[in-house]
């Protein structure tokens, strides 16, 4: 917003920046959540603060004011900042979107604020060194990328109550108003401002000076980078909450204080949300082959759904939570029927890899992944074509053979000279118990020999011992 009446003014609550934390409160909504259809309860939900929807699935660590529910009884603008660090988002970026997500749904103007500017400087928030420099190219390209990511996840969650009179999510870059930024615009209009004291205390600055490699002074400004930006958005387009990482807060604080100092308001909030952890304290995002990506260019819908589907029991309802739209009545229940006799393994898995691959992926990225899950299955009956076997290549070991070298060699031969197994006799071995699989169909001839009909599509042959370990051959 441009300005503000004095009227208005005068009718602003009294806020500070005093962290507030609001604990996981599973049941306690102010509303009922039994609902006669979807329709009622989606309309349900929508009268219902977002505020406290966020609470209620652990989405909330802390806020900057309380009297940021009582702003989010109105239509309010939100935004949420992304760096493009990388071409792509990861998981540990999934929470941002799903909380932007749901103050969109809630009949709130989501914002995605892209970093062109501020990731040529490099957020030092949980960071024990400084991000390396990247140069101007990749910097563009993956602002593509993650603007391409964003628009396609976010832009399906729309929702008619929206201020926003298209419905979209509005995406922007900071680089737009940064480029032109002198050094002395700088100094004049935001250093002055600031005070070293409090920008020290900040804790991601705080453990930085505390470490053997320190900080530079190119990170130790980013927070007034990240707080100016608040400011802009406040003044020219109407935005009162930023949203983050609990990594964020001082960030966050920063911005909230510019805000404060220099236009003499405060109706500017802050809202932190946990960050993505394992059940053991670990960072979830990051799997032993690299990140969980978001974009279908570096993360099969295959895949994506293989790996939620691979989520432990002690992470499973906690992530239905925070990670999916279901209503908390639904996740109570199957919280419930985990615990019974005849439940059946990985149900709730299922449930959530379903929720969160059609949010990130859409309806056709789901159907992509349950078709290959249930085709890759040994003993499914489902024709593989090529496509579906190359969707899991990057997942599975593989080789080339020439065409001659596979034709007419004994299946058990091919089982070791592909590394399915280390000896001959322990691929009989397997093959008699029943374990052994060419293309998902089960062998049980030893003598059984590669025909030309068994290289699907002329391409590619799927060998399985029991139902994972899997070597793909392709036919050179």
């Amino acid at each position: 917003m441009a300005s503000i009446s004095v009227l208005a003014r005068t009718l602003l609550f009294n806020h500070s920046t005093t962290r507030f934390f609001s604990p996981f409160k599973p049941h306690s909504s102010p509303f009922p959540l039994q609902c006669v259809t979807k329709t009622t309860c989606a309309l349900q939900q929508s009268r219902r603060n977002v505020i406290e929807i966020l609470e209620e699935r652990g989405l909330v660590e802390s806020i900057t004011s309380d009297a940021l529910r009582a702003a989010c009884s109105s239509p309010v603008k939100v935004y949420c900042g992304f760096d493009p660090t990388g071409e792509s988002l990861h998981l540990g970026n999934l929470l941002g979107i799903i909380v932007l997500s749901w103050f969109h749904r809630s009949g709130h103007g989501a914002v995605a604020l892209i970093g062109g500017a501020t990731a040529r400087v490099g957020d030092p928030s949980g960071k024990s060194l400084e991000r390396p420099e990247l140069d101007i190219e990749s910097l563009e390209k993956n602002t593509v990328g993650i603007s391409n990511t964003i628009k396609r996840i976010l832009g399906r969650g729309r929702n008619p109550n929206s201020v926003d009179s298209d419905l979209s999510v509005v995406i922007l870059n900071n680089y737009d108003w940064w480029k032109e930024f002198s050094l002395l615009d700088f100094l004049k209009r935001v250093g002055r401002f600031a005070r070293v004291g409090s920008m020290i205390s900040k804790e991601s600055v705080r453990k930085r000076l505390e470490s053997e490699e320190g900080i530079s002074f190119t990170e130790f400004t980013y927070q007034l980078l990240q707080g100016y930006d608040f400011l802009h958005l406040f003044q020219n387009e109407g935005i009162s909450v930023q949203i983050g990482g609990s990594d964020q807060w001082g960030n966050i604080t920063a911005g909230t204080e510019l805000i404060r100092k220099i236009l003499h308001v405060k109706d500017a909030y802050g809202l932190t949300f946990p960050l993505l952890l394992k059940s053991d304290g670990t960072k979830f995002g990051k799997s032993e082959d690299g990140a969980i990506w978001l974009s279908p260019k570096f993360l099969s819908p295959y895949k994506f759904y293989q790996y939620f589907f691979s989520i432990t029991d002690d992470d499973v309802i906690r992530f239905l939570r925070i990670l999916t739209f279901l209503d908390i009545e639904e996740i109570v229940a199957l919280e419930g029927e985990m615990g019974k006799p005849g439940y059946v393994p990985n149900t709730a898995q299922r449930r959530l890899a379903e929720e969160v691959t059609r949010f990130v992926h859409g309806e056709e990225g789901l159907a992509e992944a349950l078709q290959a899950t249930e085709a890759l299955r040994p003993g499914s009956g489902t024709k593989l074509d090529w496509k579906t076997i190359e969707g899991i290549a990057e997942d599975v070991p593989s080789c080339s053979l020439a065409y001659e070298e596979v034709l007419n060699l004994s299946l058990v031969d091919l089982s070791v000279s592909s590394g399915l197994f280390e000896s001959k006799s322990a691929a009989r071995r397997l093959l008699k118990q029943g374990g052994l699989y060419l293309n998902n169909s089960r062998v049980d001839s030893e003598g059984k020999r590669i025909e030309a009909a068994d290289i699907v599509d002329g391409k590619v042959l799927l060998l399985s011992a029991g139902k994972k370990n899997k070597v793909l051959v392709r036919i050179a």
